[in-house]
């Protein structure tokens, strides 16, 4: 009886072990699995893939990587996602991608993953993920389409996302007593001081470039300024005073840069500032991890790091990456367990050590990531107010935005007047809203 006993102990006990590590082992039906993912060229991704493994060991599950230039990257997923069964069971998509993937069913709404008690973790914690993020490159079907609201869903995670921070050369300021900007005033004030007192040195480095870069920059300016480029009834209003204000702002930043500042794309721009050309720079976190490397770098040591300036309010960009499942993946429910592993705090918090950009407001708060990178806690202070309309995310976007950046250059490099210009962007952005249907309602 007592062998009969204990006999039943073992078993109940193996059966309770068993039960635990069904529920300690959600991986379990899907190891063995190959998901194949679609990641762009960039230092976030490459981050990622030193990070890859570890999920590997823990899950069984197989990734494969297909890295492409982010360009070349589109281009491979605008043909992937029309085909009835994809090569990608997990892609990331850069935030121009949101508005044309959502609007061509080619996404998952992810609802119904993290509604699965089998594949959604408890201990995910949504709330830490930086809002801003989440809005702008997550969520489509709310407020103008592209925002949250009542009838917005969710269609992706950040992942590999970015906002705008003020880098500024520590030595330079200290050397005169200036102080870290933190009004739009106080900064265009500098911009152009700086050049006067060390003559040969830009005050702040930016992008001017004719096209997108051109329209980046001013559109950097706009949202803080107080500008957007539709009211709530999708007319134009890129042209009002916040608009030339922001214009304004730019042609400022660029008549008191350093030489040949009117070309200046990001590259150019980041150059100018890593090479000691220029005591400040106004754009993307990404930029960040370059600044202390001294195979890229002449200014290592001397850089600090600061909150976009505020203006009417603050407001620094929303950009960069999310990672979605396409509607003809083959995995689909492997590939939610490799997103929500992807971005989890754990995941996040490895992916940052590495050099990535962290999705969470935990990870920038991180003890270990400030040891290794003190500017993240500047960066976590700025998400606060990162700001997901600082550019509409619509189809006929890149349409408008080439305009608006090819009119711009007029105004920097041509002395167009500022006014003139803008108004004429408006008038054919209305044309261009026109016809996609915009004012059907009207």
């Amino acid at each position: 009886m007592l062998n009969l006993l204990k006999s039943t102990a073992i078993v109940a006990a193996g059966l309770a072990i068993g039960a635990s590590g069904a529920l300690a082992n959600p991986y379990e039906d899907y190891a063995g699995t190959t998901l194949v993912v679609n990641f762009p060229a960039h230092p976030h991704f490459d981050a990622v893939m030193k990070v890859l493994p570890e999920f590997t060991k823990e899950t069984g599950i197989e990734v494969e990587v297909d890295q492409l230039q982010y360009l070349k990257m589109r281009e491979k997923q605008t043909l992937e996602l029309t085909k009835a069964k994809g090569d990608y069971d997990l892609l990331a998509y850069v935030v121009f991608s949101k508005a044309d993937y959502v609007y061509a069913d080619q996404l998952e709404n992810l609802a119904r993953f993290f509604m699965n008690p089998k594949l959604a973790d408890p201990s995910y914690d949504a709330e830490d993920l930086i809002d801003g993020y989440v809005q702008n490159i997550g969520v489509a079907g709310g407020a103008k389409g592209y925002l949250p609201g009542p009838t917005g869903s969710l269609f992706g995670i950040p992942f590999g996302s970015e906002t705008s921070i003020l880098g500024y050369r520590k030595d330079i300021f200290e050397k005169h007593g200036l102080d870290v900007p933190k009004t739009y005033d106080e900064m265009l004030e500098l911009a152009c001081k700086i050049p006067e007192l060390e003559p040969g040195m830009g005050g702040l480095s930016s992008r001017a470039a004719s096209g997108h870069h051109a329209s980046h920059a001013f559109l950097l300016h706009l949202a803080p300024l107080g500008g957007r480029i539709f009211d709530d009834q999708w007319q134009p209003i890129v042209n009002n005073d916040a608009g030339v204000k922001a214009a304004e702002a730019l042609k400022t930043i660029v008549d008191c840069g350093p030489e040949g500042a009117q070309t200046f794309g990001f590259a150019e721009a980041g150059a100018a500032f890593l090479n000691g050309d220029t005591a400040m720079f106004l754009d993307s976190t990404v930029f960040a991890g370059k600044v202390d490397n001294p195979d890229e770098s002449k200014v290592v040591g001397k850089v600090g790091w600061a909150m976009h300036p505020e203006g009417v309010r603050r407001g620094s960009q929303t950009g960069g990456f999310g990672i979605g499942i396409p509607k003809n993946a083959e995995n689909k429910d492997a590939a939610f367990l490799l997103m929500q592993w992807l971005t989890s705090k754990k995941a996040d918090k490895m992916i940052a050590l590495e050099g990535g950009n962290p999705s969470r407001f935990s990870t920038h708060a991180d003890e270990e990531v400030n040891a290794k990178f003190p500017h993240m806690a500047t960066f976590g202070e700025a998400l606060q107010h990162a700001d997901p309309d600082w550019r509409p995310i619509i189809p006929v976007w890149g349409k408008i935005n080439a305009d608006l950046g090819t009119t711009l250059s007029k105004v920097l490099t041509e002395g167009m007047d500022i006014q003139e210009a803008l108004d004429g962007v408006a008038a054919r952005t209305q044309a261009v809203m026109d016809e996609a249907g915009y004012y059907s309602w009207n």
